[in-house]
């Protein structure tokens, strides 16, 4: 975790780059899925950093519930922030304490992370795809004790 994340002061982000902002440090580093709605269409496709496929908002919306009851303060450190056309991508550090079981292995205790790679595809001023590719196999060795640095 020695990878420093961006710091957003004082900068002037575009629009799309504004909304992903929002997505990491005020929906999930709050759990506040009231925000859900702003930042994503109804219908929109979403394949998670820990591996599931969902559509819309409600499925969506348990993805969360899970994740940040799986990890106590949950929170994403934004690495990387890279806009072209109608995508933003970049590279996301996920982490939490581990209070509830995650692929198989009961809580721990520990602070758990892993790094993910999303790309947002825009139409219209909201996410109608959210594809996130992340180091699942990072995170259970962290949950189980056995990787300490990637």
């Amino acid at each position: 975790m020695d990878e420093p994340a961006l710091d957003f002061t004082g900068l002037t982000l575009s629009p799309q780059k504004e909304l992903v902002r929002v997505f990491y440090k005020e929906m999930w580093d709050h759990a506040d899925k009231s925000l859900i709605p702003r930042i994503f269409h109804e219908g929109f496709t979403f394949r998670g950093s820990l591996g599931p496929r969902l559509t819309g908002h409600a499925e969506f919306a348990g993805y969360v519930d899970y994740v940040t009851g799986a990890l106590g303060d949950y929170t994403t450190d934004m690495l990387v922030l890279i806009e072209e056309g109608k995508r933003v991508g970049g590279k996301m550090r996920f982490h939490g304490i581990h209070r509830k079981e995650m692929f198989g292995v009961p809580p721990t205790g520990r602070h758990v992370w892993w790094t993910g790679m999303p790309i947002f595809t825009f139409e219209r001023g909201k996410v109608s795809d959210l594809y996130v590719l992340g180091d699942i196999y990072g995170l259970i060795g962290r949950l189980k004790g056995e990787t300490a640095r990637a």
